[in-house]
């Protein structure tokens, strides 16, 4: 009996996806519930599974085709089948094209890797375009010789020879032409997600009246009260105690005070939000992403704490689902984590605000007329200028800077 391999529905408003890369080759023996194949989509990355064990008898869609709800992308035959090669379906099925001019002789047609039965993670396929590389020729130390952001770090490769000097007495020959940069240069595809940032991005540009004001909030009160009580909140709670918490917790208390930064704009009308969905902004291999913690006015600090670090991790090895990442009203961005001093984030569509964090630094204030080093943090509101006055954007950012400056504040929420 034969068992299709099927693309399943992928969450609302998606409908392609493009197959990232095989985890099995044709002949390879499959169990029930064994991921097959890694699928990407402008949201996530997601795995199929099998719905039946037996052996891999076809595949159909090769790594760099695009796919859309219900195809067929293999063949599983029961038992211990014999197996065909690759059917011409394969071969007409639509992969990325690369233009010649970007030909790299170190790279590897995908259906050649599928092939061989390489396996690279989503992070290792990054860290190798990072450094040039191709993740094909890096061997695999990971489940299923799956090549690894470890194999790509401590990978070296072979060193070319080194080009004979030419004669002393022979003249130097000069070009014919202009020089090709396609020795020095590397075409790649943009993933889906990378193509997604950009084009929300770039519609926030295009249709928000984006403007962003600062302020600065001294951290001396958060700081002292996490070292006081670090310790005893990640014994009881099995969670460290961040900074993040404290900036939810504030923005809430500003968001329900200015109720327009947690609205937003559908059509002619205003959309006012009486629920705090909270995302925050996660760096991973693949690009930025926003999962959303949900209700976060009704979690206290160490629900957050877990949520946010539950989230994270999730983002980093590729496994937020669709509703991880849809919706949310309000978004936090910490550009702090990579020494960002100042920025001005970009809005999350449709929501119109966003709170960009920054690093704390040690700056020389005045504090009751005479002058001290403070760990000091810039704080930027980006705001949708359409919705939100310039006093009420002003007013929120005074009100986060109040709250982390007096965390106690948050305790009695005022």
């Amino acid at each position: 009996m034969t068992t299709q391999i099927v693309v399943p529905p992928m969450g609302e408003s998606v409908s392609e996806a493009t197959v990232a890369k095989w985890l099995k080759k044709v002949g390879d023996a499959v169990r029930m519930d064994e991921p097959l194949v890694e699928l990407e989509t402008d949201k996530v990355t997601l795995e199929v599974n099998a719905t039946a064990s037996g052996t891999i008898s076809e595949i159909k869609v090769p790594q760099g085709g695009n796919v859309g709800v219900g195809a067929v992308l293999g063949l599983i035959q029961e038992g211990a089948a014999s197996v065909s090669a690759p059917t011409a379906t394969a071969t007409t099925s639509a992969p990325v094209q690369k233009p010649p001019a970007a030909a790299n002789t170190s790279a590897k047609p995908a259906s050649d890797a599928q092939t061989q039965g390489a396996s690279v993670m989503p992070a290792a396929r990054k860290a190798a375009e990072d450094r040039g590389l191709n993740p094909y020729d890096i061997p695999g130390s990971g489940k299923g010789s799956r090549v690894t952001k470890e194999d790509v770090a401590s990978y070296t490769p072979q060193a070319k020879p080194a080009p004979k000097p030419a004669p002393a007495a022979r003249a130097p020959q000069q070009p014919s032409g202009p020089r090709s940069n396609a020795d020095r240069e590397e075409r790649v595809r943009m993933t889906r997600l990378r193509q997604r940032i950009a084009e929300r991005l770039k519609d926030a540009q295009n249709t928000a009246a984006m403007l962003t004001t600062f302020n600065e909030v001294d951290m001396s009160g958060v700081m002292a009260l996490r070292a006081q009580h670090k310790e005893t909140f990640e014994k009881k709670y099995g969670a460290k105690l961040g900074f993040m918490s404290f900036f939810v917790k504030a923005a809430i208390l500003a968001l329900k005070e200015i109720p327009s930064v947690n609205a937003e704009i559908d059509g002619e009308d205003l959309v006012y939000k009486n629920y705090y969905d909270i995302g925050v902004a996660v760096g991973t291999p693949q690009g930025l992403v926003v999962p959303v913690v949900r209700d976060a006015d009704k979690l206290n600090f160490a629900e957050i704490e877990k949520k946010i670090g539950d989230l994270g991790k999730r983002a980093k090895d590729g496994k937020l689902s669709m509703d991880d990442l849809t919706g949310g009203t309000f978004t936090i961005t910490n550009g702090g984590t990579y020494g960002s001093l100042m920025s001005t984030p970009i809005l999350n569509p449709p929501q119109s605000g966003i709170l960009g964090m920054h690093a704390i630094k040690e700056r020389a204030v005045v504090v009751d007329g005479k002058v001290e080093a403070r760990p000091m943090m810039y704080l930027a509101l980006t705001y949708d200028h359409r919705i939100i006055d310039g006093r009420e954007a002003v007013t929120f950012l005074v009100r986060i800077k109040e709250c982390i400056e007096d965390p106690e504040r948050l305790l009695i929420g005022v």
